[in-house]
């Protein structure tokens, strides 16, 4: 995976048959979704026995929740990493997000294909979503915080907005085209929110 937006992986045995699992799967599942790949070829693909994978996945569900959950917290790190090289200047994060985008195996947001593609469906699925998107929403205005102060909350959750709709455009291809609306939306919350 050339996910350069993801930290490295967590894993204390990253050599491990769980951890060349959920990397295989990981891989596979942003690139064809959660439907689109089946066990058999995670299995495959990840070199280890079917009963090694039943081992630490008793079912497929509970390795998308697993892979969700990966995702998220080296998604968190890789996006605090860049946020914490930049001034806390709302217009920077479009900046980091073109730079996810332009990458070749690109394919949105892992977590709102994932909510589109099955929903509630599977347990858990949906309250890791709203987890992750809740978490960046509290990243972003810790990061804004020392600029806005109490405003930086509500300042965040405007900004949100327009996060989301540049990660979705961009899966679209139309990331570049929309960059400057989005430093100026988000120059714009930022003004709103730095005035007393």
């Amino acid at each position: 995976m050339s996910d350069t937006l993801l930290a490295p992986s967590d894993d204390p045995n990253p050599e491990g048959a769980r951890a060349r699992i959920l990397e295989t799967a990981s891989r596979l599942f942003y690139q064809h979704g959660l439907r689109g790949v089946g066990i058999d070829r995670i299995i495959a693909e990840s070199g280890v026995a079917k009963m090694s994978f039943y081992r630490h996945f008793p079912a497929k569900d509970d390795l998308i929740r697993a892979y969700l959950e990966g995702r998220h917290r080296r998604w968190l790190a890789g996006f605090q990493a860049r946020l914490a090289a930049r001034p806390p200047e709302l217009a920077a994060v479009v900046d980091i997000l073109l730079a996810w985008a332009a990458e070749p195996d690109y394919r949105g947001c892992a977590f709102i294909n994932a909510v589109a593609e099955v929903g509630e469906g599977i347990a858990g699925v949906a309250a890791i979503a709203r987890a992750h998107k809740d978490d960046l929403q509290r990243l972003l205005a810790e990061w804004l915080a020392p600029r806005l102060g109490e405003r930086a909350p509500m300042a965040a959750r405007c900004a949100m907005v327009v996060v989301e709709g540049l990660i979705v455009r961009s899966q679209m291809g139309e990331g570049e085209l929309l960059a400057n609306d989005g430093r100026w939306l988000l120059q714009r919350v930022e003004a709103e929110f730095g005035t007393e």
